[in-house]
Parts: structure tokens; sequence; C-alpha cells
């Protein structure tokens, strides 16, 4: 059963007068979350078939990085089971504070949400079987440092999946100078001390890298 000690970092949110905060978060939370959750995000995304493709048994414990109000994480939580269980990882409280608010009427008890830094997800060592990473990675302000620290908070034989925007113009997601290539990524997983290990090509928008620790 996932431990229910949380690390719990004190973040200051920095509100700026645009659209966005210092995260790429937005000050109209609510417009923000909806656009996450519209139904038309799962014919791209393709939220059931990508927690399919993770390969995870009950009793395991996932980690989900930018986990925002649980689009990801309440699906891999039903996938895990009540004896597994998800680190819930993100750097905005209000965001955090959604998700808490979406498991009460779940019954999903298996969730932790952990408030973390912008250049450390705070997860405990050796704790999870798999963290998933999904539109996040460009966020980091040193990605190698990043993935360094999340290869301690796996567990022996654990991956890292990360699945973000092919770099080149798209309908969905950032702008092309805000996004790094497969092969720019893999460069520094590389650098990290990772491996490929695992891809999928079903998703139109996105790649799906499936990395370990190099032996």
């Amino acid at each position: 059963m996932l431990q229910m000690t949380v690390a719990i970092a004190i973040l200051g949110v920095t509100q700026m007068h645009g659209q966005h905060g210092k995260h790429g978060n937005p000050e109209d939370l609510e417009a923000y979350i909806a656009r996450m959750e519209e139904p038309g995000r799962a014919e791209w995304q393709k939220p059931d078939e990508v927690v399919r493709a993770l390969g995870l048994q009950r009793g395991q414990v996932a980690c989900d990085i930018g986990a925002g109000p649980g689009y990801f994480a309440l699906r891999i939580a039903r996938a895990v089971g009540e004896d597994g269980g998800v680190y819930a990882v993100d750097v905005e409280p209000r965001i955090l504070e959604a998700l808490r608010k979406r498991l009460q009427p779940t019954g999903l008890r298996n969730v932790t949400p952990v408030l973390a830094l912008s250049d450390d997800s705070l997860l405990p060592p050796r704790a999870c079987d798999l963290i998933l990473i999904v539109d996040t990675y460009h966020h980091f302000p040193d990605g190698p440092a990043y993935l360094r620290r999340l290869g301690r908070a796996l567990k022996p034989g654990g991956r890292i999946v990360n699945i973000d925007f092919h770099k080149r113009e798209l309908p969905v997601g950032p702008a092309p100078d805000h996004k790094l290539t497969r092969e720019e990524f893999l460069q520094q997983a590389a650098a990290a001390g990772f491996a490929l290990v695992g891809e999928h090509s079903f998703l139109p928008y996105q790649y799906f890298l499936v990395l370990q620790p190099k032996p």
C-alpha cells in the first residue's frame, strides 16, 4: 500500500499580470482545468489506451509528474487498485486542491498529492514502479538533472515514461520553440543515465518513450 506520508514543499506562487503564472498555470484555474478535461482531448490523447500501454499491475506504485487535476492520476489509480497507489505531483497548490476535491466523490483512496519544487519532484527514494511524465518535461529548468532525481525514486526494474509533443506545428500543444524533439529528449535522457527500452506510436501528436536506468 502506498505510504501516505507526503513530502511537502512550501512554494510561493508568483502571479503575473498576464494569463499564466511562473509555472505555466493560468490565473483562471477553472477555465484551465476545463480545457484539460474537455472531451475532445481524449480523441488525440487516448488516455485509456495510454494507461493500458503502461502495463501497470495491481498493487504497484506509480507517479504522475505534472498531474494537474488528475487526468491520468485517477485512471492510473484504478489500474493499480486499492493495494497500489499513485503519487500525483504538481508545483501548483491550487491545482492540487482541485485534485483533492475531485478525489472525494470518486471513492479512490490510493492517490497522494505531492506539492513539488520546480526542479525536484520530492518523491521518496525507491518508491515507484513507474513514473509518468505527460506534456511536462519541457517545463523543467534542467531536464537531465530532474531525470537523475527521478531515477532515485524508482524501485529496481522501475521505468520512466515520457509523453510529449513532437516539435512541429500541431493543432494542440505549445508552440514549437517550447518543445523538444524526440531525439533531443533522448540525448538528455542518455546524459542522465537512461536508455530507451520501449516506444509506442499510436498517439498522433506525441512521442511515447519508455526509459530505464542504464546497467
